[in-house]
Formats: C-alpha cells, sequence, structure tokens
C-alpha cells in the first residue's frame, strides 16, 4: 500500500509540475477579484477527474482520441490566451474577463489541454493495476490536486509575488496561455501530421 502511494505521489508530480505556474496565474487574477477562488479549485478537479477518467477508459483499450491528434487540445489554452491578449490590447482597465467569463470551464479546459500528455503516462500505469491499487492512486491524486491548489494560491495571493507582477499583470496571462498552447500543439507532433493527411 505504501508503495502504491509512493509511486502514485512521484506520478503525480512528474505529470503536474508545469500546474503550478498556471495555477499561481489564476491565482494571481483570482487576488484581483478577475475569478472566484472556488472556480479555479473546481475547475482544477474538473480537468484532472476529466483526464484520468481518460486514462482509465484508454487502459481499458478504449481509445475517444487517437493519440496522434490528441495534441490538437492545445487550441483551448491558446484560443483563451489570444482573447484575453485582444482583450488587452483593447482597455488596459479589462481584469481577465475572458477566464471570467468561462470560469469552471475555462479552468477545466486548460487543465486538460496542460494535461493531454498525461494521459499517455497514466493510461499504462492503470493498465498494469490491480483495481484496489487503481483506485487507491486515483485517491491519492485528488488530494495531491488540493495540495497543488494549494501551493500556487499561496504563490499567486503572496502580496510581493502580486506586486511584482502589477505591471506586467495584463500580458501574463495571455503570455503562459498563448506559450501553453503552442507548446502542446509543438511538441505533440500534431501539424506535421495534419500537414501530411492534407497533402
Amino acid at each position: 500500500m505504501l508503495t502504491v502511494i509512493l509511486a502514485a505521489m512521484g506520478l503525480f508530480a512528474a505529470t503536474n509540475i508545469d500546474d503550478i505556474i498556471v495555477l499561481t496565474v489564476l491565482f494571481v487574477a483570482s487576488s484581483r477579484g478577475a475569478i472566484p477562488g472556488w472556480k479555479i479549485v473546481g475547475g482544477q478537479y474538473l480537468g484532472f477527474v476529466t483526464l484520468v477518467a481518460l486514462s482509465v477508459i484508454a487502459a481499458l483499450g478504449l481509445t475517444i482520441v487517437p493519440d496522434e491528434w490528441v495534441g490538437f487540445i492545445g487550441v483551448i489554452p491558446l484560443a483563451i490566451g489570444v482573447y484575453l491578449l485582444i482583450k488587452g490590447l483593447r482597455s488596459q482597465d479589462d481584469d481577465d474577463d475572458g477566464i471570467q467569463a468561462g470560469g469552471l470551464l475555462a479552468v477545466a479546459g486548460i487543465t486538460i489541454a496542460n494535461g493531454a500528455d498525461n494521459i499517455s503516462l497514466y493510461t499504462p500505469v492503470f493498465r498494469t493495476m490491480n483495481p484496489a491499487d487503481t483506485v487507491l492512486t486515483i485517491a491519492v491524486f485528488l488530494v495531491l490536486v488540493a495540495v497543488w491548489c494549494a501551493i500556487g494560491r499561496a504563490i499567486g495571493t503572496n502580496r510581493r509575488v502580486t506586486e511584482t507582477l502589477e505591471r506586467v499583470e495584463h500580458w501574463l496571462m495571455p503570455a503562459v496561455f498563448i506559450g501553453l498552447g503552442l507548446y502542446i500543439i509543438i511538441e505533440s507532433g500534431v501539424l506535421p501530421r495534419l500537414v501530411q493527411v492534407l497533402a
């Protein structure tokens, strides 16, 4: 049991370390009233549970989205980032209303897009586990999502951090999401595959 818990903790940390950056940026926005903190936490859980569910389904031998096309999910953070960038260029007074408008579902979408690669790692793990170990692993994951949210909130609502980021607040969130979206799309290699299909 202890071995399964430690393995789950290691797997979660290795696959979600970049979520700390995204959560920090979201909680910076939350500290200015752009989005309620509960929507960030709820969206993170909704997105992560979706990723785990897809991994379990794939482990059972069912594939909803072929692996070679999963990189297109990077369009979600890319689109949100472009939207926020346009709003920022139009008015310096807008407070990340793209995230506020989407709220919980926008955060969930970002979480799913950022964790698309998790599916490829979780799937073989779940495939080799017995049901009891799988449930325990998922339980550890869910506890660690709360820990991740707490860390992101602690950094994102820290006075020194928010004061430092005030000068670039209108560009920070768009830059992070656009960069994240482009990274997912490019790293997945989905664009060359699309060109081959269209050619």
